[in-house]
């Protein structure tokens, strides 16, 4: 048996996790995620990562099936049916199943999943030694084109500025804005220790 996951109120096999082609998260990105990390069996700031889950659910005016409260368990129960104590969490909600159209209003009803697994985002040496970056022609979305808050599934420009990372020869790339100022890598935030303090871009950034 491979992973359980959950998916829209049933905790089933992976081979059986099976998302329509119809589903708007599938054809225009329409939803949103949360990747989030388990630790020793304990979930990292989970209650901050549903918050903004639910906080990007309604600005895309999309009313979860669940709770706030039946979600915290869905993630915990993912975890504890996959025998997991250190992992990967990645809980996606899509706008649902529609037609070839745009309009949301032709999605009754939102597709919830909910995966856990192990994870290896480099190899352990990197984590010893470090690892070369560097900084690529792909920018981060602006915010006044896509609000940051919103966890959205479109992940495109940072998917391009890993592909333009990996044919520089480096396993991780950082995006800047327009104006130059850094915001992330691809998949990871940005933390510097100076002067005795650490520093992180800040949100408005993007």
């Amino acid at each position: 048996m491979g992973l359980v996951i959950y998916l829209d109120g049933q905790y089933v096999d992976e081979k059986e996790a099976k998302v329509s082609v119809f589903d708007h998260g599938l054809l225009y990105g329409d939803g949103i995620f949360e990747g989030i990390r388990a630790y020793h069996g304990r979930v990292f700031k989970l209650d901050d990562h549903l918050d903004r889950f639910y906080e990007g659910a309604e600005v895309l005016l999309m009313e979860p099936p669940i709770s706030k409260g039946e979600m915290h368990e869905v993630v915990l129960e993912t975890l504890r049916r996959n025998n997991l104590r250190d992992g990967y969490i990645r809980l996606v909600m899509t706008r649902g199943v529609g037609d070839l159209g745009l309009d949301p209003k032709k999605c009754p009803v939102p597709t919830v999943f909910c995966i856990a697994s192990g994870i290896e985002l480099y190899p352990e040496e990197l984590y010893e030694k470090g690892m070369e970056v560097a900084t690529v022609a792909t920018t981060r979305n602006s915010p006044a084109a896509l609000n940051p808050r919103i966890k959205s599934l479109n992940y495109l420009n940072n998917i391009l500025a890993k592909i333009e990372g990996s044919l520089m020869g480096v396993p991780e790339a950082l995006l800047l804005t327009d104006d130059g100022y850094v915001t992330e890598a691809t998949g990871d935030n940005i933390f510097i220790i100076k002067d005795g303090a650490l520093i992180t871009p800040p949100a408005h950034l993007g």
